[in-house]
């Protein structure tokens, strides 16, 4: 209840800060305004002129009413035309730009949020606030607004036309005002809890759709057809359902709306038809009554269903606005890092991904030397990959520091130490575009097509980069769909080559390589670890055995650390078990 309640308070708050969004668009506003009282003005003049039209052409006879009239209507009905382009077109140029601002602030966002968040929501959601939830949007900042200001002056207009026919009669549909907001009030409550759900079950849609896309060799493979069918079927029918309800609310609302009117209307009949009402009533009055009154009902029905539309956009900006105030990655510092000349030092560094999880690193104290070659080895679960993720500044450590040339690691600006580093990870990430664009990523969007070969010669890419039908700017699909995944590892290392930012860090950058490719790999890693900190994360204790140093890991905690031969000469040692258990088991491609 207290969560309904707090939901409802920050409702309004929501919507306003939405609204907020129009302000670049005032002239267009301001034309659209006039528009809308334009239009809401002709409806009302013409029930106005319905009492003229009967009392002084059908029933007087007058010719000037006879001449003038059909006229002052068409001219009426023309204005009104006009102001309904305006209106319609110019709510339709807001609204996208507004949805295009959305769009991008969400984005930028994204790509300054830290990865914290992308672990706690799915990528689903994350996809379906910019898709579905920006046309929510849309919806909510044009078709809401519009048909609320244009069918509120409407309905003054209307009732301003039945004053000054008759304020007794107008009392009588005035009586209806407040059973026909209680209606509204209780059919907008029930549309904002309904569309919160919608919001959810269309980022459930995309995620699974999402997922099934990424996965279609393993759900073949592993015959998953059918169970994800049915997930599928699940999602779908949960947003079935909501919009069903969504549509069933609308109806009951409308018709309730409907009736109600319709009583006022036959109350107004009835009173109009009464004895004391009759003497002063004449046919071109109580006709322009009858139909302002029934100019009110189509605007009413409007309004009951454009909440619909206002709830649901009040929950897409709940649900933008809470990304949009979601923190950045924390960057206040201001000392840049131009090389590395002494290296980088972990000192008791804990780090938990989430409160109340084991840590994947327990106070862990190494150093990786400038210019030398780190290698972090360990059992799958160990910390290895933490270790990685840590000095870029991906995560924060829970305790600890992590020194690069003497300073802490925070003191630095992200974006000049992250120019500092390159990375091949072991999952690697292929964008949808050419040979050449992925390699030259980024900042270095401009290189020259022979450095971008040198790199792609130097990861053993540039054989089957040539032999594609045009070369480097040949397209490699999504997610590197038509390429190999050997073929995709060394693009990924292509890249981190061209780059050529004195640290290095290979997260199991081997790992899709044939033994052939490997072998030419490590030869030319090994001339590019040349006045380079790298740290490689390695399984395979084959990749590592040059490393100047060894950090065996073993749940978070360093076991010993040393050179290749320094471990060996331990029998008894982590490094040493790893060893054996490697290289005593057949060996495979």
């Amino acid at each position: 209840m207290a969560r309904q309640e707090s939901s409802k308070a920050a409702a309004w708050p929501a919507y306003r800060r939405l609204l907020g969004y129009l302000r670049p668009y005032r002239p267009v506003a301001l034309a659209v305004m006039l528009g809308m009282v334009i239009d809401a003005a002709a409806l009302g003049a013409f029930a106005f002129l319905v009492r003229p039209l009967i009392d002084k052409v059908f029933i007087t006879r007058s010719e000037e009413a006879i001449f003038w009239l059909p006229i002052i209507i068409i001219a009426i009905f023309l204005l009104r035309a006009v102001a309904t382009f305006v209106t319609s077109y110019g709510m339709a140029y807001i609204g996208r730009g507004v949805v295009q601002t959305m769009r991008e602030q969400v984005f930028g966002r994204y790509l300054a949020l830290p990865a914290v968040f992308f672990g706690r929501e799915a990528s689903g959601h994350q996809v379906a606030r910019i898709t579905y939830t920006a046309d929510q949007l849309a919806q909510a900042t044009t078709e809401a607004v519009r048909v609320s200001i244009i069918d509120s002056l409407t309905i003054l207009a209307m009732i301003g036309v039945m004053l000054w026919n008759s304020w007794r009669l107008t009392l009588v549909l005035l009586v209806m005002v407040p059973t026909i907001a209680a209606v509204v009030y209780f059919v907008s409550k029930r549309y904002r809890l309904i569309s919160r759900g919608l919001q959810r079950s269309m980022g459930n849609i995309t995620g699974v759709v999402d997922e099934i896309v990424g996965a279609w060799r393993e759900v073949r493979i592993y015959g998953g057809q059918k169970y994800e069918s049915g997930r599928f079927h699940a999602v779908a029918d949960n947003n079935r359902v909501l919009n069903v309800k969504i549509s069933a609310t609308n109806a009951i609302s409308t018709a309730l709306v409907q009736l109600l009117a319709a009583s006022a209307l036959a109350g107004i009949v009835f009173t109009a038809t009464r004895h004391a009402f009759l003497n002063g009533m004449t046919a071109g009055k109580f006709m322009s009554i009858f139909i302002a009154m029934a100019g009110i009902l189509p605007p009413l029905k409007r309004m009951t269903n454009v909440q619909s539309l206002l709830q649901r956009g009040i929950a897409a900006a709940q649900d933008v606005f809470a990304v949009l105030d979601e923190p950045c990655e924390p960057d206040s510092s201001t000392r840049p890092l131009d090389g590395l000349r002494q290296g980088i030092e972990f000192r008791d560094v804990t780090m938990r991904y989430a409160p109340g999880t084991p840590p994947a690193l327990r106070a862990a104290s190494f150093t990786c030397a400038a210019g030398k070659v780190t290698a972090v080895v360990g059992r799958s679960g160990s910390g290895k990959t933490t270790v990685a993720h840590l000095i870029p500044r991906f995560y924060e450590p829970e305790s600890g520091s992590i020194l690069v040339d003497g300073h802490a690691l925070g003191e630095y600006q992200l974006a000049s130490l992250r120019r500092q580093i390159s990375w091949v990870g072991q999952d690697v990430v292929i964008f949808n575009g050419s040979v050449a664009e992925n390699i030259a990523y980024g900042e270095m969007v401009g290189a020259r097509e022979e450095d971008i070969i040198a790199a792609a010669r130097a990861a053993n890419a540039w054989d089957f980069i040539a032999q594609m039908p045009r070369g480097l700017h040949s397209p490699i699909g999504q997610r590197g769909f038509m390429v190999s995944g050997g073929q995709r590892q060394r693009i990924a290392i292509a890249r981190a080559i061209l780059k050529n930012a004195p640290i290095l860090i290979l997260d199991e950058a081997t790992s899709a390589l044939d033994t052939e490719s490997e072998r030419l790999i490590q030869e030319a890693l090994t001339r590019l670890m040349q006045d380079r900190t790298t740290l490689v994360i390695a399984h395979r204790l084959s990749t590592v055995e040059h490393a100047h140093r060894i950090i065996v890991l073993d749940q978070g905690r360093v076991l010993e650390q040393g050179s290749h031969e320094e471990l060996l000469a331990r029998p008894d040692g982590a490094y040493a078990l790893l060893h054996r258990m490697q290289f005593s088991a057949p060996r495979g491609d």
